[in-house]
């Protein structure tokens, strides 16, 4: 074989694999609905903040209001995920989408009134986080049924690929609809990509729940907490990712440095915002190579090191291009860990508590940037936003240390053998607990 031939081969490999794609029209449908509604979600969660910010011009007050999501986050994910597992998740998902769309709605009507009213702001955040709790965990739950255990890794690569360019896509879009049109504006983008996601949740198959499926409450709840107990695996998953968003997310700090360090405003802002995603679409882009990695725990360990001495770089630098490029890096580190850490607990979690696992999941995915908005404020208004940064990017290194000397099962996973557990459990034939357990 040619040196050319051998270089393209490479390189194919190296490719994201779209199979997932091709094999399932409806996980297709699911994806595309929901790559054209997230760059309205995205618009709304830069338009809030800078939006607050321009009211109060506080940080602590940013990062306040980003914590108003975090208690429906907690409950109605909880819940949610119970929810999912009991009922159709196709009329769960239609039922989360309008609701969604009403509060971008009021979000619109309010800032077309010049309205400046944060108590206002603060509830369409607590209620629209209620129904994107409950969404989350049905949507996440249908990619283990609508893709073969095989393609998990390359369809949540796909999934994550999707959201970081609408993170890339959405910042931008908010920037230049804020400062052309105001904030009515980039409300009402959120508003028209709403329809997509609509039209795709029209055209899924019905999905009930299975004959032995549990009803939703507070023991069905506590029956998921007891499962991710049990298994080590997942939940030093979860530690990882709240000891990297708690201590290494700035995100609060972003509309300060833009106007203070910066000396720019929302459209510097939206470059933070985007820099980021930017990383991880480029990780997204070679997605043939994470699939091929079995090793995943020690993939998730060494992602979120590389995402705290970024973080720890981010603070510490002055010019604007560096400091964008320290967040893209720690982009592309967060979405390696991202794809192994949800990859990891689809592979581990029978299909009847996949709703209930992705609940929590969703607690930690969201909840947890938004205590390192409260963090990251309130250490800025301590002390100043560049130590905040600095100090929590450091923190978040001495955090994954810990626990990877503690839980050094975490370092040893394998998905190969995780994937052949998974497969024996739902042919009846597995004996032993997973590998994901020990």
């Amino acid at each position: 074989m040619s040196l050319t031939a051998r270089l393209g081969r490479i390189a194919r490999s190296a490719v994201s694999d779209i199979s997932p794609l091709r094999e399932s029209p409806a996980y297709r449908r699911l994806f595309a609905g929901q790559a054209v509604s997230s760059i309205g979600t995205q618009v709304t969660q830069v338009a809030v903040p800078l939006q607050v910010y321009a009211i109060t011009h506080s940080s602590l007050d940013v990062g306040l209001a980003s914590l108003t999501a975090l208690i429906p986050l907690i409950f109605f994910g909880l819940y949610g995920g119970a929810i999912a597992d009991a009922v159709d998740r196709r009329k769960l998902l239609l039922v989360t989408s309008v609701g969604t769309m009403a509060v971008s709605l009021v979000l619109f009507a309010q800032a077309a009134a010049g309205m400046r009213d944060v108590p206002l702001l603060l509830v369409c955040v607590a209620t629209q986080a209620g129904f994107a709790a409950v969404d989350a965990p049905a949507r996440r739950s249908l990619t283990p049924v609508l893709v073969r255990a095989e393609k998990l890794g390359a369809a949540n690569t796909l999934s994550y690929g999707s959201m970081t360019f609408s993170v890339i896509v959405g910042p931008l879009a908010a920037g230049v609809a804020v400062g052309v049109g105001g904030f009515q504006w980039a409300y009402g983008i959120d508003v028209l990509t709403f329809f997509a996601a609509l039209y795709a949740v029209l055209r899924l198959p019905a999905l009930p729940a299975g004959a032995d499926a549990p009803r939703a409450g507070l023991a069905s709840v506590l029956e998921g907490l007891r499962f991710i107990r049990g298994e080590r695996i997942i939940t030093a998953s979860f530690l990882a990712d709240i000891n990297a968003m708690i201590f290494g997310m700035p995100k609060a700090l972003y509309p300060a440095l833009a106007y203070g360090q910066y000396h720019g405003g929302a459209t510097t802002a939206s470059l933070m915002y985007a820099a980021p995603a930017a990383g991880a679409l480029l990780v997204t882009g070679f997605g043939g190579l994470l699939t091929r990695v079995s090793r995943q725990g020690l993939g998730v360990v060494l992602a979120i090191v590389v995402w705290g001495a970024s973080i720890a770089a981010f603070g510490a630098v002055s010019l604007l291009w560096v400091g964008l490029l320290m967040l893209a890096s720690a982009g592309a580190a967060d979405q390696v860990s991202a794809v192994y850490r949800s990859t990891m607990m689809q592979v581990a979690t029978p299909a009847g508590m996949q709703g209930r696992l992705q609940g929590v999941y969703m607690v930690v995915v969201a909840g947890g940037p938004r205590l390192g908005d409260l963090e990251s404020g309130a250490a800025a208004t301590a002390f100043t936003p560049r130590v905040s940064v600095v100090s929590g990017g450091l923190a978040c290194l001495a955090g994954i240390g810990l626990l990877a000397a503690a839980v050094p099962s975490l370092l040893r996973y394998d998905a190969r053998q995780a994937v052949a557990a998974a497969a024996a459990r739902t042919q009846g034939l597995e004996t032993s607990p997973s590998p994901s357990a020990t």
